[in-house]
């Protein structure tokens, strides 16, 4: 990114922080302490990465069910392909958002809890306080860098996906064909790795959550 791309982002970010505060002091306002929040968006983005193992199962199928084509329309097949890669994407999108969500909450909370940590006056409930905030992060960095492991692995595929999609919008015909199935090995493998990884992110979504309502 250019110095003059970063000055046109930076009152973008700075808004979206200052939105994002206004947004979690209205919600404590109400009762809504931003410990709830977090554990409420980690539930969404485990849901999400739920769905999204189903549909790059789902888009899997389709694709490994247009090798087997044997005559008839192809510009249906590719109208499936098509709408299974525009669900992956859309499923894609709303991973990272989730992401987005959880960091910008933490970041709130832990800055929060640091503060008041420093307003005790006796010893003993500090040390606990920071010894619950120590642990509490490194179960946060460990659950956000399992989400982006496998954050990491859908781009690729998408890319696969996109590929043999236009090529067989381009073409119509037994070559777009041939091209998939040369594929298919890779993109079952890529799937498998993803599916995988998304189940390991999803445990320690349950085990974060699970810590934080203790």
């Amino acid at each position: 990114m250019n110095h003059l791309n970063r000055l046109f982002l930076l009152p973008v970010l700075l808004l979206l922080t200052a939105c994002t505060t206004m947004y979690l002091e209205g919600l404590e306002k109400v009762g809504i302490p931003k410990r709830d929040v977090m554990v409420y968006r980690v539930e969404k983005a485990r849901d999400t990465q739920e769905e999204t193992k189903e549909q790059f199962k789902s888009a899997l199928e389709q694709f490994t069910a247009a090798t087997n084509f044997q005559g008839g329309d192809l510009e249906a097949t590719y109208n499936k392909l098509n709408d299974a890669y525009e669900d992956s994407v859309s499923k894609a999108e709303e991973v990272n958002s989730r992401i987005a969500d959880i960091e910008s909450v933490s970041e709130a909370l832990f800055t929060e809890w640091k503060q008041e940590i420093t307003q005790y006056s006796n010893a003993s409930m500090k040390q606990s306080s920071q010894k619950k905030l120590d642990t509490t992060q490194a179960h946060y960095h460990q659950l956000i860098a399992s989400m982006k492991q496998a954050e990491a692995k859908i781009e690729p595929i998408l890319r696969v996906f996109q590929d043999q999609v236009m090529l067989l919008k381009h073409n119509l015909n037994a070559r777009a064909i041939a091209s998939l199935k040369n594929e298919l090995g890779t993109i079952k493998s890529d799937v498998s790795a993803l599916i995988a990884s998304m189940e390991r992110s999803i445990n320690e979504a349950n085990a974060f959550i699970s810590t934080m309502e203790k």
